[in-house]
């Protein structure tokens, strides 16, 4: 029986931490630079290496993006740089250039080769390819169907590792290889800089008539015709197992590490159930409730099952938002939890803590303390330190959330 990895996102130090926590068999992160997602948090090379440390310690591979369209300029710096990360003890590189590939492969010669999703590997004469040239993994394309993923398996040498996205936001352009953004606001998606203008509300204009808009969806507001609905495969995750594919890959390196937290538990706690049971599999009522109190588009199968499940949400943007993050708990002792505010909440409000084991304990506390024992009505300062009682022990990393009111 095949049995894949699970492989969560982690955009800085801290997100590494709660996928590890969380239960990913395997992260991936970014650097300060050669990486596609260009926000300021990711990972110099000293953070890589604790985080590195932290996630070998608990069993959990790291591999690092270098997935961008690299310059000349930046071809000539990363020779230096790869042979930095490799330093970490880093366990693969993700690449999608070939000449990010042959640095790799001098310079980084005993660190694992994953060839990019942004590659576009669509069938297996690419993926055998990509072996021949070096790669010990490659991430297919988005758009593929099972079907196409299991004709991919079955022509290519069993030591070429696949790996498929299970979760998360889907791009409107083909395997995330967009210039809409760079033409629009000058910011490059294969540079890791996309403003996702796919989401914008979009009105159409005549040529004669520059002061007219003219609706072309269902709202007041315009139209989403980009809009692209997400990802959500928890529900059929042993059809993807079944295929073939040996790494299940959670989009969102940009994300919040609740995001990251509770994706993670919740597809583990998927993963779990189909390798106890292949043939009985039936995905968890507790997971696909965990997945509806993330921040999400409204979910599809994506092109698993074909290009006409993959639909476009052309009547409204933004996201479902039902839940928010309160507190992370530090340590519990005697039936006291002891937190660090994330967002303020008030006495009375009924609290869950989602668990690194993924499961979820209710509670509605009785009284807050601040740091010095003064009892408070809420926690209203950023990062303050407080504590509540609990009678049943809440783990380290565990996540107080509320309900938002409506």
């Amino acid at each position: 029986m095949n049995k894949p990895e699970l492989l969560s996102p982690a955009g800085d130090l801290e997100r590494l931490r709660f996928a590890v926590r969380y239960g990913a068999d395997a992260v991936y992160i970014g650097a300060t630079e050669f990486g596609m997602r260009s926000a300021p948090k990711n990972f110099t090379v000293d953070q890589m290496r604790d985080g590195v440390l932290f996630a070998h310690e608990h069993g959990c591979r790291v591999y690092l993006t270098l997935n961008t369209v690299p310059t000349n300029e930046e071809v000539a710096r990363m020779p230096d740089f790869v042979r930095q990360a490799a330093s970490t003890g880093i366990d693969a590189f993700i690449v999608a250039d070939l000449g990010v590939l042959a640095i790799v492969k001098k310079y980084a010669p005993d660190v694992e080769i994953h060839l990019s999703t942004q590659v576009g590997i669509s069938n297996y004469m690419a993926a055998n390819m990509a072996y021949e040239l070096g790669a010990k993994r490659v991430v297919l394309a988005r758009e593929l169907s099972l079907q196409e993923i299991a004709v991919i398996r079955d022509h290519t040498p069993e030591k070429l590792e696949l790996e498929a996205f299970v979760h998360g936001a889907m791009c409107m352009s083909y395997s995330g290889r967009c210039l809409l953004s760079h033409y629009l606001t000058g910011r490059d998606a294969n540079r890791g800089e996309c403003t996702q203008p796919c989401r914008w509300a979009w009105n159409l204009v005549e040529e004669h008539r520059p002061d007219r808009h003219f609706p072309i969806g269902e709202t007041e507001e315009g139209s989403y015709i980009l809009n692209a609905d997400d990802l959500c495969t928890a529900p059929f995750l042993d059809l993807i197992c079944e295929a073939g594919v040996d790494s299940l890959k959670i989009e969102g390196r940009a994300k919040t590490f609740y995001y990251v937290a509770s994706t993670t538990a919740a597809y583990r706690k998927a993963l779990d159930a189909y390798l106890r049971s292949p043939q009985e599999f039936v995905c968890p009522e507790e997971v696909l409730e965990e997945l509806t109190k993330i921040s999400h588009r409204r979910y599809s199968p994506g092109f698993y099952f074909g290009k006409e499940d993959a639909i476009q949400n052309v009547k409204a943007g933004g996201y479902i938002r039902d839940w928010e993050v309160v507190a992370v708990v530090d340590d519990w002792k005697d039936g006291t939890a002891f937190c660090t505010q994330r967002g303020k909440w008030n006495l009375g409000d009924p609290l869950e803590a989602l668990t690194p084991s993924g499961d979820v304990v209710r509670f509605c506390p009785d009284w807050i303390c601040d740091q010095e024992g003064q009892e408070i009505d809420s926690t209203p300062h950023a990062m303050m330190r407080f504590s509540i009682p609990s009678a049943i022990q809440i783990p380290t990393y565990s996540i107080l959330r509320r309900k938002i009111a409506t």
